[in-house]
This record gives structure tokens, C-alpha cells and sequence, in this order.
């Protein structure tokens, strides 16, 4: 390869790169836990954006429970918010990161997975 290929094929994986990262940011993916009763919205980066609990999630007669049921609604609900955030990850950012280290004989020393 030619020094000029490869500055330009580095030129279009770190475009590649701005504009995966700049989906992610944008992204808002939701997940959710029991049935629906509690729903999750997280960002492509991550992070909680919203939490909603619907009214039937809460029982009026014994509310000490309906808190620990809500709580466990919550947890379940990011995570599975967050499961769908490293699923988007891999598919915007997964192409990039096997393009880095296959298009150079040996990859790239000193970076993780190159």
C-alpha cells in the first residue's frame, strides 16, 4: 500500500467514526420491564434520559411492596435499555473498529484489537 491509500483510507474511517459517534448521541432507545408497567429511555451513549412507571404498576394496599416491585420494574427496565444501547453500539461502531485492524498487515500495534 501506498502511504497516500492509507492516509485517505484513515481520513474515511475517522468520518466514519464522527458520524457513528454523533448517531449514538442522538439515539434514544427505550427499554422496559414488567409488561410495560415501567418503561426506560436511555441514550446511545448510555445514559438515562427518562424513567415512567405507569399507576398499575403501584398497589394502594400495600404500597411498602409496590416500592421493592417498582424499584426491581426500574432496574429491569434499564437494563434491558442499556442491552439494546450495546446492541446499537456494535452496530454502528463494530464495522469501524474490524476495518482498523484488517486493513493493515499486522494491525495497528499498541491499540487494543488492531
Amino acid at each position: 500500500m501506498n502511504m497516500q491509500a492509507i492516509l485517505q483510507q484513515a481520513q474515511q474511517m475517522q468520518q466514519q467514526l464522527m458520524t457513528a459517534q454523533q448517531e449514538l448521541a442522538e439515539a434514544q432507545l427505550q427499554g422496559s420491564a414488567g409488561g410495560g408497567l415501567v418503561t426506560a429511555t436511555v441514550s446511545g451513549r448510555g445514559e438515562v434520559q427518562d424513567i415512567s412507571i405507569s399507576a398499575e404498576a403501584i398497589d394502594p394496599a400495600d404500597t411498602a411492596d409496590s416500592a421493592q416491585t417498582i424499584a426491581d420494574l426500574v432496574l429491569a427496565a434499564i437494563r434491558d435499555a442499556e442491552q439494546r444501547v450495546e446492541e446499537l453500539q456494535q452496530e454502528k461502531m463494530g464495522p469501524l473498529s474490524e476495518g482498523l485492524g484488517g486493513g493493515m498487515p499486522g494491525g495497528m500495534p499498541g491499540i487494543p484489537g488492531m
